[in-house]
């Protein structure tokens, strides 16, 4: 059969340098960090007392009081970005058979927040079972899509992709298959993660996962920077509308960008560490470009994971230079975490969006917080330190790893009408 092409026809952010799409890609072009000392709770015991938390952010701006009590923060985040996204697709909604739209949505954790208060609240009690009606509603992780569709009436596929951080460049992948395959005509698709909590935090903290540097918090996410020492916890989240280019045609909508295909893989290697060798990563680049049926040289830019870890960064790199070989040092290859901090599961949407608007507007974000030459990563691989640089990119491609061994790979390509 015949698979249809797919399109990203709307955009949506919620990220903790920009509370909308316009916000997000300024900052990024701007090397803004987003790194800040937390406020959501007193961190002064904590070996990290910093991350890149939501600013200027109240959710009654975008979602009545009732509802929202109804919501942990990852669902909030998630009905915010989207509604974003369903905006700027501009469909005549009277017009659109609902029955062929669906959600499909990432969070690698979900409901952290409103697990650890009920949690902490029967701790402090006698032993009394007193549990709020929305606890288990208000955690599971499908919850985020199920209120995408209820509130838009979509009534196609609809559930959430858990692959820790990988997970909503999992969603996309399987949203682009489903429209391909004829099942769905449009997918609201993407992540959101809310897990700048107290046992966020200290769970990843007692991982020696998490930058410890203190005393810099804006400074403290630095991909390929000798001295990075752990990633900067984010939150919030991203959404994609993927349509069929057809559909969109129908419509007249405004496209801005086409999928083209996306790969996936495991490093079957170690719980949280990747391969040294990067040969899971290999494996999900080398996939990613069959499915989409494009050769290593057509590549013009490349979003990593880049979460700035010591064993990831170096092995992800590794892994561009062996797919791509001599070919790699022409890549423009990035690290929007250096300013974001790690979503974790809305790392690959957030990040996905930031590649398709490079795409759009013909410039790269920069990788910031480089000081120091890392001596084990090739000095030829163009890292787009610091500053933005003026590119123009037919196709990008956006990495995205999750704890467990868990790669995703999507690429996009400037529309070829």
């Amino acid at each position: 059969m015949q698979l249809k092409r797919v399109v990203v026809t709307g955009l949506g952010a919620l990220t903790p340098i920009g509370n909308n799409i316009e916000e997000y890609w300024n900052a990024l072009v701007n090397g803004v960090s987003g790194a800040a000392p937390i406020k959501r709770f007193d961190a002064a015991k904590f070996k990290t007392r910093f991350a890149c938390e939501l600013k200027n952010f109240e959710v009654t701006d975008f979602i009545n009081r009732k509802d929202a009590r109804k919501m942990d923060p990852f669902t909030q985040y998630a009905m915010v970005a989207s509604d974003e996204a369903i905006a700027d697709a501009n469909f005549d909604l009277e017009k659109l058979n609902k029955l062929r739209v669906g959600v499909i949505w990432g969070a690698g954790i979900g409901g952290l927040e409103t697990f650890q208060n009920e949690a902490i609240n029967f701790g402090a009690g006698d032993g009394t079972p007193k549990f709020n009606p929305f606890f288990i509603p208000k955690m599971i992780a499908d919850i985020a899509p199920g209120n995408i569709s209820i509130k838009n009436g979509f009534m196609g596929p609809n559930y959430t992709t858990v692959s820790a951080c990988a997970s909503s460049a999992n969603a996309m992948i399987d949203a682009l298959n489903y429209i391909r395959l004829g099942t769905c005509d449009v997918i609201v698709t993407g992540g959101s993660e809310a897990a700048v909590v107290i046992s966020g935090v200290g769970g990843f903290n007692a991982m020696h996962a998490l930058s410890t540097r203190n005393e810099s918090p804006e400074t403290a996410s630095r991909p390929f920077d000798a001295e990075r020492d752990g990633f900067v916890l984010g939150e919030g989240a991203g959404a994609l509308v993927l349509e069929s280019y057809e559909h969109a045609k129908a419509r007249g909508a405004k496209i801005y960008a086409e999928v083209i295909g996306g790969g996936m893989s495991s490093d079957a290697h170690h719980m949280t560490a990747p391969h040294p060798e990067g040969i899971g990563v290999i494996a999900v680049m080398n996939n990613c470009l069959e499915n989409a049926g494009i050769k290593p040289e057509d590549v013009d830019h490349i979003n990593t994971h880049g979460t700035s870890t010591p064993l990831g960064d170096v092995a992800e790199l590794k892994a561009i230079s062996a797919v791509f070989g001599e070919h790699a040092k022409n890549i423009n290859i990035n690290s929007t975490k250096s300013m974001t901090g790690h979503l974790l599961g809305a790392a690959g949407a957030i990040e996905s969006i930031a590649a398709i608007l490079a795409m759009k507007n013909g410039i790269v974000p920069p990788t910031i917080n480089h000081v120091n030459v890392d001596e084990n990563i090739n000095p030829e691989l163009n890292l787009t330190l610091n500053k933005a640089q003026k590119r123009n990119i037919n196709i990008a491609m956006s990495n995205t790893f999750g704890f467990g061994g868990h790669n995703a790979c999507v690429a996009f390509k400037k529309l070829d009408e």
